[in-house]
């Protein structure tokens, strides 16, 4: 699954067009290596998510096409 479509259907990001803005800035980064919007990230990934209020770091548990709002967290976990 694409980066962006992940971070819409996990609900870390509102919108895909949110994630592909950032990774396209150089803000979301996959296992220590910047990532663009395509990039397919697969479970056991890190991810490193970049804000101006600071970091997010997750591995990815679960791919799915469609999450509900209640299911969306169970699709990764966050690392401290």
């Amino acid at each position: 699954m694409r980066i962006d479509k992940f971070l819409k259907v996990s609900r870390i990001l509102k919108r895909r067009t949110v994630a592909q803005e950032a990774a396209s800035a150089g803000k979301i980064s996959v296992n220590g290596r910047e990532v663009k919007p395509s990039f397919r990230v697969k479970a056991g990934d890190v991810v490193e998510l970049r804000f101006a209020s600071g970091t997010l770091k997750f591995r990815v548990l679960e791919l799915r096409e469609t999450a509900k709002k209640d299911d969306a967290a169970s699709l990764y976990e966050v690392i401290a």
